[in-house]
């Protein structure tokens, strides 16, 4: 099992065991913020197993059906998130005009409130965990989770700020009002998420400075070729897929221009281990004069 899925099935895991406390807290208290919290809970053990079902779905390695491999499926993980994220927003938004109508009175909230600080606590650190470990295994599912994670620990914050505050001043309208800004706030964020992700699913390409260091590294690796041009980029997942045209003198063999493609390739996965490069060797009859010239 790689680190990836080990974090996916982590993340279901710790889930349930937050949506469990967080309901308990409920529970002692009739909140309709803690509530809320609860909620949203519901929602991130649902997009833990939709990541790691996509996880195991962009693992697959490329076959006929495709040829280009099934990397894209952790950003249609990312959208469901996100789609997700929403619809749990629109469920407190729903709960919270409820308590409006008819403000609940709180019981016990002092116990409630300790027990929902500790499953924030344990969603603080995971959240951390797969943000930094989302980043350096270039999961967009796990970044995602991660960031959906992030709303849920400021919402719990707030949660425990505002629900606190409805109990010392016997204001119980406060504890509605807060589940209402809770669910404006989490509405925003499944809309981020989802934004993040369809650049991915629209082959957006690499930022402007990986971009530079590809290009530099064709220009200083070419030796022996006239020019590149035509140079893409887009990524999918842990992947980032790279073509261009390389011109080189028509006279050289296919060996030497074989070999000026090797050593471009070399460097490139020195800087991008997970590239698919693609380059195309053309005769200096079909030079652009425009691109990357070779030093």
């Amino acid at each position: 099992m790689n680190s990836t899925i080990k974090l996916a099935v982590g993340s279901i895991l710790i889930g349930l065991i937050v949506l469990a406390l967080k309901l308990v807290a409920w529970r002692l208290t009739d909140s309709v913020a803690l509530l809320s919290d609860a909620l949203e809970s519901t929602v991130n053990v649902a997009t833990a197993i939709a990541v790691l079902i996509a996880i195991r779905v962009a693992a697959r390695p490329a076959d006929a059906g495709h040829p280009y491999g099934h990397h894209k499926a952790e950003f249609f993980s990312a959208v469901l998130e996100g789609v997700m994220i929403i619809l749990a927003a629109l469920l407190i938004m729903r709960e919270a005009f409820r308590g409006f109508m008819s403000p609940p009175a709180l019981d016990a909230p002092l116990t409630g409130l300790a027990i929902n600080a500790l499953a924030g606590a344990i969603n603080g650190v995971w959240c951390w965990v797969l943000i930094s470990r989302g980043r350096a295994l270039s999961s967009p599912a796990l970044l995602a989770d991660g960031r959906h994670l992030l709303t849920d620990v400021v919402s719990s914050a707030g949660v425990l700020v505002g629900v606190g505050l409805a109990g010392l001043t016997g204001w119980a309208i406060l504890d509605p009002l807060l589940a209402a800004i809770i669910g404006l706030h989490i509405l925003w964020s499944g809309w981020k998420v989802i934004a993040s992700s369809l650049s991915g699913l629209m082959d957006e390409a690499v930022p402007d400075d990986i971009l530079s260091q590809i290009r530099q590294i064709i220009s200083d690796r070419a030796s022996g070729a006239i020019e590149a041009h035509d140079l893409r980029t887009r990524h999918a997942g842990k992947v980032t897929f790279i073509d261009f045209h390389l011109v080189v003198d028509g006279g050289i063999s296919v060996d030497a221009a074989h070999e000026i493609c090797d050593r471009i390739e070399t460097s490139l996965l020195e800087l991008l281990p997970e590239a698919e490069i693609t380059i195309h060797v053309e005769p200096d009859h079909k030079a652009k004069h425009t691109g990357v010239m070779v030093i």
